[in-house]
């Protein structure tokens, strides 16, 4: 197996990952089912062992940090406490004491060393024990350059959350967001990017121009984007590797709210005319539009559905601010939402199960969930003031933004409303938006 870095200015760093599984005589059965079912009622968090990596201390200390890191993140995990087993590394290339491990209550251990090749390359490899049966569960061992540490890190982490839960891990991913600094009545707002733990903060932007709702590409290294530029808001394409921006489209009023389609080839956005706003979609091949609704309403924020079929937004067209679903190519559309308050920045998860929104009702900002088919409405979380959720590429979390006093700050929850924690950010931020894997 080699994973590949392809989105290289994402991650600062031109070069491969190579990884290749590492099964033991003490294997169980490659094709066991996952530990855990997360998908079913209240769960308790797995308890497991993450101790420090054998090898160059320095890089295992860090490398199991992050892992750490990012498992109890999850609201999944329970990390035992390394003081309950004397803070040991543990060898690498042994069982670990499994009667020990069930004494303290842990379902797996995971073990591993760090360290530099021959050729200079850093080599990390991990195994993940299951304590119950006594086997491995799973091994992999990866080569790149010393650079990419914490991006091996994330994908030890993504590797363990698959085989524990049976569903693919979101660490290796990115995170675009408005970055806010400065007063209130007069604040800066720049693109910036990060790790989706708030790691390796990039500025994509210098601040010039007000900036608004940044969306990944799903298929590219372009993000599309509002700006005030002029003071009017446009849309505008932003290629992460080159730094050039272009506007989308050379529409006569003020657009706003892009969303990529899933082939990336398409952008649907919201076009001001007059007091209401109309859909479009955009070919950026050959830059022509297709007007998606007509009417006196407002319409907007669309976000498309994972098999670009259906297109989920916001609209006043039945007197209050509601979800509605139509075909991609516009024509009738389904009222999905009928909650109590008003119904905003809808998204749709990769995995299509459900559409995420914002409900601002009795003085609340809830964040939740529905299905396409408007069944299933659940709430997340709820607060003063809380707007603008993204998926996570597994479709089992959200990530969102709260004002909180002085300005904004991101969170990011589960869809089963378990747990939520703050994703760390330089300064104030604001909409976030998540990447798919980057592998």
């Amino acid at each position: 197996m080699t994973l590949l870095l392809n989105r290289r200015t994402i991650l600062s760093a031109g070069t491969a990952i190579a990884g290749t599984s590492l099964f033991s005589p003490w294997s169980l059965a490659q094709g066991a089912p996952p530990v855990i079912d997360i998908r079913r009622g209240q769960v308790q968090p797995f308890p497991i062992v993450v101790p420090n990596l054998g090898g160059d201390g320095d890089m295992g200390r860090n490398i199991s940090g992050v892992i750490e890191n990012n498992l109890r993140r999850s609201g999944f995990f329970r990390i035992i406490d390394r003081q309950a087993y004397g803070n040991a590394t543990l060898d690498p290339d042994q069982p670990p004491n499994f009667a020990q491990f069930r004494q303290l209550g842990a379902a797996a251990v995971v073990t591993g060393r760090a360290g530099r090749g021959a050729d200079g390359r850093s080599r990390v490899e991990f195994r993940l024990w299951d304590v119950a049966q006594g086997g491995q569960l799973h091994g992999q061992q990866f080569a790149t350059q010393e650079a990419n540490w914490r991006r091996i890190a994330h994908l030890v982490s993504d590797q363990i959350f698959e085989r524990v839960t049976g569903e693919k891990g979101h660490f290796d991913t990115r995170i675009v967001f408005v970055d806010e600094t400065g007063p209130k009545d007069r604040r800066q707002k720049r693109l910036a990017i990060m790790d989706q733990d708030g790691a390796n903060v990039r500025y994509l932007t210098r601040g010039g121009d007000l900036v608004l709702t940044p969306r990944f590409s799903p298929s590219s290294q372009d993000i599309t984007y509002m700006a005030y530029t002029g003071g009017e808001p446009r849309v505008y394409l932003l290629n992460i590797e080159t730094g050039q921006r272009e506007q989308v489209g050379n529409f006569p009023g003020m657009t706003f709210s892009p969303r990529f389609s899933p082939d990336g080839q398409r952008i649907a956005l919201s076009l001001q005319q007059g007091s209401g706003s109309s859909l479009y979609s955009l070919d950026l091949r050959s830059r022509a539009a297709v007007r998606l609704t007509d009417g006196a309403a407002i319409d907007t924020s669309p976000s498309y559905s994972p098999d670009g079929r259906q297109i989920v937004f916001e609209s006043d067209r039945g007197g209050g601010q509601q979800l509605y679903v139509m075909g991609a190519g516009g024509g009738a559309a389904n009222r999905i939402s009928f909650g109590q308050g008003r119904y905003s920045t809808p998204v749709w998860s990769p995995r299509g199960d459900f559409i995420a929104f914002t409900r601002q009702g009795g003085g609340q900002f809830a964040i939740g969930v529905i299905k396409p088919d408007g069944t299933g409405e659940r709430i997340i979380t709820s607060g003063f003031h809380n707007e603008g959720p993204t998926f996570s590429p597994n479709g089992l979390f959200v990530m969102f933004f709260r004002e909180q006093g002085a300005g904004p700050r991101l969170f990011q929850a589960d869809i089963f409303a378990r747990s939520e924690v703050v994703v760390p950010t330089p300064s104030f931020a604001s909409d976030p938006a998540w990447s798919p894997t980057l592998r």
